[in-house]
């Protein structure tokens, strides 16, 4: 484990360019290249706005709906973009890996890194969209960092279990589209959590994106704390799961090298 460990300290040069060559492939190609960025998560913020707002009349009932949508968009999307790309991290490089022994573990955590490039983007939305509805957060604001260090530990963990199990389980990739779909309208991304029945709010209690949700929301729109209880559990969970999983793979690279 200690020399698996200080072999992705020493491809740390590797796992930069996945990184950077990971956020040039999405939009390669295009015409408009990289202004998709901005463009993509935008897109998506109107796409649902129009639906629930316009469509639906829904969501007066919270205030200030734009800036609470937004805001619960940009945090899903970075936890949709992880899972998904993850399903793929090792498969998709299979060519390298059967030549050149590499840590596999460093092709879906450079997913996750790769989505929060795209996640910090995204923030500067929220940001547009907050200053026309002219909220300013508060000193709140300051734990912005930390609850994104604490996802950033919670998608590792989803990275690596993905990665890994796609790699045996091909069938899996195609599940998680339906799955993610299904993860989305049970999670309080475009309504509030409190509109659920009460015999339907386990649903939302057991959902490990609730408490993100919420905190981003509390800290940017209602200058209120974040929910750090549940958050530093969530995080020492993940945190154990990603030690646990770092071991496994140390342990089972072979049988990777094996089925691709």
């Amino acid at each position: 484990m200690r020399q698996y460990l200080k072999e992705l300290f020493k491809r740390r040069d590797l796992l930069g360019y996945l990184v950077i060559s990971g956020l040039k492939a999405q939009y390669r190609n295009t015409a408009l290249g990289f202004v998709w960025w901005i463009l993509d998560p935008a897109l998506g913020v109107l796409v649902y706005y129009f639906l629930v707002v316009i469509v639906l009349k829904r969501g007066g009932d919270v205030e200030n709906y734009g800036a609470f949508l937004v805001v619960g968009l940009i945090a899903w999307r970075w936890v949709r973009s992880v899972v998904n790309s993850s399903s793929r991290a090792i498969t998709s490089h299979s060519g390298i890996i059967t030549r050149v022994y590499l840590p596999k573990a460093i092709f879906p955590l450079s997913v996750c890194f790769t989505q929060l490039i795209n996640f910090s983007i995204g923030l500067l939305i929220a940001a547009g969209v907050l200053a026309s509805f002219k909220i300013v957060p508060g000193v709140q604001a300051l734990w912005l960092p930390v609850i994104v260090a604490m996802q950033v530990i919670f998608l590792m963990a989803l990275s690596l279990i993905v990665g890994y199990v796609c790699v045996f389980i091909r069938d899996i990739d195609n599940f998680i589209t339906h799955f993610m779909r299904l993860w989305f309208y049970s999670s309080p991304v475009i309504w509030a959590s409190g509109r659920l029945p009460p015999r339907f709010s386990w649903i939302v209690d057991i959902n490990p994106v609730t408490p993100y949700l919420s905190s981003y929301r509390n800290i940017l729109l209602y200058n209120e704390a974040p929910h750090l209880i549940r958050l530093s559990l969530i995080t020492l969970v993940s945190l154990a799961i990603v030690i646990f999983m770092l071991y496994y793979y140390s342990r089972n690279e072979h049988k990777i090298i094996k089925v691709l």
